[in-house]
C-alpha cells in the first residue's frame, strides 16, 4: 500500500500562483511515476501533469507553459507550481502514484484531492 497526503490547495485570484506538495509513504517501488490530475465540477478527471523518477515530464496542453511539475526523490515528494491561474483551472486536484511491481502488476494509488479555486 501507499499513502498519499496532499497540501497547499486554496483560493486565489485570476493571475496568481499556488503550490501544490504531496508525500507518498508506505511500499514505495524505486520506478515510479508521479503525477496529478484534476477534477472540475460535473466533468471528468483529467491529466494535468506526471513525472517519472527519472525526471521525465508530460503536460496537459492547457498548463503547458503555466504549470511546473517537479518531485524529490529522497522525500518521496511531488510538486506542482501553479503560475498564471485561470477561473477554469479550478477543480479538486488529486496526486497519483503508480508503478509496476516486480512481478509485473500495475498498482495505482490516489490521495484525497485537494480544492484549487480560481477567482475571476
Amino acid at each position: 500500500q501507499v499513502q498519499l497526503v496532499e497540501s497547499g490547495g486554496g483560493l486565489v485570484q485570476t493571475g496568481g500562483s499556488l503550490r501544490l506538495s504531496c508525500v507518498a509513504s508506505g511500499s514505495i517501488f524505486s520506478i515510479n511515476t508521479m503525477g496529478w490530475y484534476r477534477q472540475a465540477p460535473g466533468k471528468q478527471r483529467e491529466l494535468v501533469a506526471t513525472i517519472t523518477d527519472g525526471g521525465t515530464t508530460n503536460y496537459a496542453d492547457s498548463v503547458k507553459g503555466r504549470f511546473t511539475i517537479s518531485r524529490d526523490n529522497a522525500k518521496n515528494t511531488v510538486y506542482l507550481q501553479m503560475n498564471s491561474l485561470k477561473p477554469e483551472d479550478t477543480a479538486v486536484y488529486y496526486c497519483n502514484y503508480h508503478h509496476v511491481t516486480t512481478w509485473s502488476e500495475f498498482q495505482a494509488y490516489w490521495g484525497q484531492g485537494t480544492q484549487v479555486t480560481v477567482s475571476a
